[in-house]
Order: C-alpha cells, then structure tokens, then sequence
C-alpha cells in the first residue's frame, strides 16, 4: 500500500523538491509557462523579501512512496485582518496530481496550521497576496497565460469544489485586438474628451531617468486608488521598491502613462510586454545567458499585457482611466503590438468590467478565489 505524507518544509532538500515539482507535474503541457525561478524563491519565502518583513509563509510538501505530488502554501496577512476585522488566513502556490485524497491533505494541512494562530478561515489561490499572481483558471485552457498570471490544470476546480469550498471572487482577463482602435464607441470618445477639457489633464510616460520618485509616485496612486476594492491590502514601500526593481529592464515607458492636473500626479497606467514565451524558451532560468534572451528585439513581441490602470479617488467616475490608456493608443500603433490583455478585472468592479465591454474587448480566461472554513449565514 502507497504511504502518503503531507509535512512542512523544513530542508533544502525539501525546499528544492517543492521549487521543482511544477516542471514534472506540468511536462508535455503546450500552454504551462515555467516561472521565474528567482522569483518563485523569493515569493514563498525560501530567500530574502519585503513581503515577508510582515507576512508569513509555511510550506507544505506532499509525498508518496518518497516521490513529490503537490505542495501548498499557508499565508498569514496581518494587514488584511486588520484592515477587514475578519479572521483569514490564504493559500497559495498549490500544485497536485489529479487526487483528492493528495489535495485534500494539503489543504488540511494548511487549514490546520492557520486555525492554530487564530485564523479558521481560508482564501486563495494567492501567490502570496492580492497584490502578486492569483485566482484559479477555471475557464480559457486553451491558450498560454500572459506575463504574471497564473495557470493550472483543469482538474484543480473539481478537487477544491469537491473538497468543500466556497466562491469569494471572480476574476476575468480581458482581450483586445488593435482592430478595435477603429470601431470604439463614440461614447468613449466623448468621455475622454470631456474628463481632458474639465481638469486640463496633461499626459506623460514614466520617466525612467527619475525611477526611484517615479515608482513612489505609481505606488503613492496604486494604494489610494484600491482602497475600496475588494480584499486589497496596500502594498509596502519596500515590496514596491522590490517589484520596480525586478521589472526595471522589462518595462517599456511606451506602455505606461502619467496623468497629470496641475503638475500633480492623478492617475497611471501600467503595461507590460508579453514576456511568456520567451520565459518558457529559457525555462525560467534569467542566469547566466537568459536575461538577455528576454530582452533581446523587444519589438518583436507583439502582444501587452495592460495590468493596472489606477486613478485617485476623486478622480475616479470622471473617465481620466480612459483619458490615460489613450495616452498608450499611438505608441502602441507605432510599436507594432497586435494584442492586449487586460488583467485581471474584478467581477465586483463593474465600472471597468463594463467599460471594456464597452469598448469591444472580449472575456478571454476567467479566474476565481474561494473561501474555506467560513460560517454559513442565517439558520
């Protein structure tokens, strides 16, 4: 009879076989993309970084007969209990064989080590936070994720949905071809042109000479402007300083856009090249000879993916999102770039959620974070 063990990760040697276990799990899969191995490191907290200065992370390892099949990660956030008064602790960077008994010890597992510092109720996939790679794919197995977003297999939603959990949020990437340029509703014109003349918005790209003040000023945005939004935790000076960082040589000042009222800062918007394929064809190696694969001919990528559009909070309803994106619309052209993705969009957001329907682009993939362990209302 097979023994399946379910224990922390506590070695190197552990530490590796949990790093690892995707490359076998996933082999021979067209659409899976290896992650950045570094930054897969960094991320669940085996090495050094600022997300953890605050947060923490206990690694979990499956076995059978002595052979790695699955892992999870359990994840306390004391700003998010705080900051919604709601005992929660996540899951993240799950993997598994196609069984329930696997999976459902991992989850377990990670269940039992959050209700003993106070937390019986469990949300995720995120890796590790809101703020990082998320959700479950549940709908759009049949292409590559873009740059950042996570893929799975399409079994994990009938072990979670079997194991007993319950939907928090939808989540959903939208797609765009540039062909929708030509066809966009007048209304969206008009939007833009009112919110331009009413606050006399000027335009800009990030300055990349002034990187340091330049990625304050994005973060000093990104945390007012998500103070409503669901399940948000603000991300720290120094995780942003990390995240500048990391991204520093991959961002394009084509893809970004600066909105400014007098001189102020009101609102920004990130894009980011489609790195994906070119990660797969170094298998997530950026040392010694891969960084330079990922950067060499640029423009030769031809799909973005456009991953946050933040506005302050009394700017917001007022269309300076649009006004900013449009400030992408001829370097984008110029650039060559065929496709976009935008992601992720919250189902709750309906403001964004209906202004890019709105503007012709259609629901690509759909992702989704549950709840596990949360007390059932009424009776």
């Amino acid at each position: 009879m097979s023994q399946l063990i379910v224990k922390p990760v506590e070695t190197r040697d552990e530490r590796r076989r949990f790093l690892e276990f995707p490359w076998t799990l996933y082999q021979g899969d067209a659409h899976w993309v290896p992650p950045l191995r570094r930054n897969q490191k960094e991320m669940v907290g085996f090495v050094r970084h600022p997300f953890h200065e605050r947060n923490r992370v206990r690694a979990f390892l499956a076995t059978r007969d002595g052979r790695p099949c699955g892992r999870i990660g359990a994840i306390i956030n004391p700003d998010h209990v705080t900051r919604y008064q709601e005992p929660v602790g996540f899951f993240g960077f799950l993997e598994t064989i196609d069984d329930a008994e696997v999976a459902g010890r991992l989850l377990d597992a990670a269940r039992a080590w959050l209700s003993s510092e106070g937390l019986p109720i469990m949300r995720g996939p995120v890796n590790p936070s809101l703020n990082y790679e998320c959700g479950l794919l549940v709908e759009g197995f049949d292409s590559p994720p873009t740059f950042m977003m996570t893929y799975n297999k399409p079994y994990y939603e009938r072990l979670l949905v079997d194991y007993g959990v319950e939907v928090a949020q939808n989540l959903y990437s939208f797609e765009g071809h540039v062909d929708m340029l030509d066809n966009l509703d007048q209304k969206l014109h008009f939007v833009i042109g009112e919110a331009t003349r009413r606050f006399k918005i000027h335009l800009r790209q990030i300055d990349k000479r002034r990187f340091h003040e330049e990625v304050l000023m994005f973060l000093d945005i990104y945390n007012q402007s998500l103070g409503g939004t669901w399940g948000f935790t603000p991300l720290s000076q120094g995780e942003a300083r990390n995240m500048a960082k990391s991204l520093r040589y991959l961002i394009v000042p084509e893809l970004t856009a600066v909105a400014e009222v007098d001189g102020k800062p009101i609102a920004a918007v990130f894009g980011l090249l489609d790195y994906n394929p070119r990660i797969k064809e170094i298998d997530g190696r950026l040392f010694p000879f891969g960084f330079l694969k990922l950067l060499w001919n640029r423009k030769g990528i031809r799909r973005v993916r456009l991953l946050s559009t933040n506005v302050l909070p009394e700017y917001q309803r007022w269309g300076v999102g649009l006004v900013a994106m449009s400030r992408l619309v001829p370097d984008v052209v110029k650039w060559g770039i065929k496709e976009a993705e935008f992601s992720w969009v919250l189902e709750s957001n309906h403001l964004s959620f209906n202004t890019l329907k709105r503007g012709g682009a259609r629901i690509a993939k759909k992702y989704r974070i549950y709840d596990i362990g949360r007390p059932k209302s009424g009776g």
